[in-house]
């Protein structure tokens, strides 16, 4: 075998001198056959460059280089200056700064250093990357390879195919625009448009990227993808199936090994029946759990619940939803939807079994009911809410206190059906002619009924009293009605006090205004909260509420900060990825980590 370095106009030089040779009869005689005067052209080339190798202090020439000629002829009708080698028994062999090419016919330019090469043709640089094809060009001067025809390229831990790819050596990248197919350990992806940053192992895919995972799915307009790590980063309109979740995003990270990952921008999860959406959406398949920050919606799809928030958290094993910073639940109902706040709101078991929590500050509203209490207690299975520890509600005008309140839901028409104030309930209302005395009735329990989702009919039981002002119907006072009994029924219309009903043993009077002093008319453990009357859903909040000032999101309109989230995550002992082997995390130290959780 010759190896032959075919550089610079002096080699030329030799060649052509070569060929002179043959002028003569005594060469044309020892090289008359075609095959061994390519041998004679080699030689001398050879010899030239055994000179120019002997000057140590050279830089490596740019030049392509022969290593194996084989067959060598000229054509200059349809390739002027360009010398053709074929191959023989072995196939054609070039060589240049670092990469060896092998194919079964070169077309090599040596004055413009740049070769064609066809059929069969291997590319490889070192032992990290391996390229084949139909059709290779190749320009020695910027080390560009272009390549055609079933174009397979390979490194250790991946393979990508295409019909053209453009490979830049001095770059270190590889680029093609006409639909390519990489595979991994783990996943097949494939794009329309794609480029490969060699020393990063890294992909960037264009234009209908598709991700096939024997788990689950990915599809995106725009896809970074790092060949070690598995970690994907989406900008565009993107898409993740799973067996039980889906996954929507237009900016975000997916660590492809575990299933993990996170939204940033218009963010979806459709999980476990419950669709999550949010500024900021984590979610983690291995520990079932999603969370999302900013700006939340979870809906539950088969109660018809959603639960609005700034930072929330869903664990799909316990079936459970946890939401703070300005959380509201919504149960929506038919015209009239029940809005419930407090600074911890809890929903958890599976959906015929879900209970509602609603921890410090709670308060509820709906047109015509609302309240207020330390804490709510919600079952879906009872269709009971408890208003526990300091409850008052608003029904209309009317207020109503007691120990504890109860309110209870037909489970089959999914209305209100009836209220329960227990041990010292108390029911006051500003008297709406006069604007200045109080229409009070008070007894141990109060039982209410409601029709149409409107209250109609109260019972007030055990030492009740009532302090009452009677007007004719030209809104003339006709007294104050002040009077004991052992049962009161109150019958109500358009939530104001239709008609008294007394029950067993009354004892009282209609005393003229002048006849009953001021102190006469309030009855003992009177405590208007007028002020405090939740008249719209918006009040259910408090000024910390709407004062909160929200949780940057980084990375929506620059560059995801990998080396910033895996600090995050060295941080987080719980992230599922830190339990990824060492050798795995060696190989691309920027892995992505979920985002802090918000306090």
């Amino acid at each position: 075998m010759y190896k032959s370095h075919f550089c610079t106009s002096k080699c030329q030089k030799y060649l052509n001198h070569g060929k002179a040779l043959l002028k003569y009869p005594i060469f044309e005689k020892i090289f008359r056959l075609k095959k061994i005067y390519s041998v004679v052209l080699l030689f001398f080339a050879c010899s030239f460059f055994g000179v120019a190798q002997q000057d140590g202090n050279e830089e490596e020439p740019k030049q392509i280089n022969i290593v194996y000629g084989a067959n060598f002829t000229k054509n200059e009708a349809e390739y002027p200056g360009a010398s053709i080698f074929s191959k023989d028994t072995r196939q054609v062999q070039f060589e240049h700064q670092g990469a060896d090419l092998w194919c079964d016919v070169a077309i090599y330019y040596q004055l413009e250093n740049r070769l064609e090469a066809i059929g069969n043709v291997i590319l490889k640089q070192g032992d990290s990357i391996k390229m084949t094809s139909k059709k290779i060009n190749y320009l020695g001067d910027v080390k560009l390879a272009k390549a055609w025809g079933n174009v397979v390229l390979t490194n250790s831990d991946m393979t990508l195919r295409t019909d053209t790819l453009r490979l830049d050596r001095e770059k270190q990248e590889a680029f093609y625009q006409d639909n390519g197919t990489v595979v991994d350990s783990a996943n097949t992806l494939t794009s329309k448009i794609g480029k490969y940053f060699m020393e990063l192992k890294k992909y960037q895919f264009l234009d209908s990227v598709h991700v096939q995972n024997p788990e689950y799915t990915l599809d995106s307009e725009q896809l970074d993808y790092y060949t070690n790590s598995k970690n994907a980063y989406m900008y565009g309109p993107s898409t993740i199936n799973g067996e039980t979740y889906k996954i929507y995003c237009e900016r975000g990270f997916y660590d492809t090994k575990v299933e993990t990952g996170y939204g940033i921008k218009n963010t979806r999860i459709d999980y476990n029946n419950r669709i999550i959406e949010g500024d900021s959406v984590y979610f983690n398949k291995v520990q079932e759990f999603a969370s999302a920050t900013n700006n939340i919606t979870v809906t539950d799809t088969i109660n018809k619940g959603i639960i609005r928030a700034h930072y929330a958290e869903v664990f799909k094993a316990k079936d459970s939803v946890f939401a703070t910073r300005r959380a509201v639940s919504i149960s929506v109902q038919e015209r009239d939807s029940l809005y419930v706040h407090g600074d911890t709101l809890m929903v958890t078991g599976k959906p015929e079994d879900r209970v509602l929590r609603a921890f410090r500050n709670a308060k509820f509203y709906k047109t015509d009911l609302s309240g207020k209490c330390d804490s709510i207690h919600s079952e879906e299975k009872t269709g009971i809410t408890q208003l526990i520890k300091n409850p008052i509600i608003w029904n209309g005008a009317n207020q109503m206190t007691g120990d504890s309140i109860h309110l209870k839901s037909n489970l089959e028409t999914e209305k209100l059906d009836s209220l329960k104030v227990l041990k010292n309930a108390f029911i006051i209302s500003l008297d709406s002619v006069s604007m200045t005395g109080y229409n009070q009735a008070k007894g141990i329990n109060l039982f209410g009924k409601f029709i149409d989702n409107e209250l109609k009919l109260i019972d007030l039981v055990q030492n009740t009293e009532v302090v009452y002002y009677m007007y004719n119907d030209d809104d003339e006072l006709i007294g104050i009605d002040k009077t004991v009994c052992s049962k009161i029924r109150i019958t109500m219309v358009d939530n104001d006090i239709e008609d008294l009903t007394f029950y067993t043993d009354p004892d009282g009077d209609i005393f003229p205004e002048k006849d009953l002093p001021e102190n006469s008319r309030i009855l003992k453990g009177f405590v208007w909260r007028g002020d405090e009357r939740i008249l719209t859903k918006e009040d259910i909040f408090d000024e910390d509420d709407n004062n909160l000032k929200l949780v940057v999101i980084n990375g929506i309109d620059n560059p995801i900060d990998i080396d910033a989230e895996e600090q995050q995550r060295s941080q987080n002992e719980s992230d599922p990825v830190n339990n990824i082997p060492a050798q795995d995390k060696a190989t691309d130290p920027k892995k992505s980590v979920k985002p802090k959780k918000v306090k």
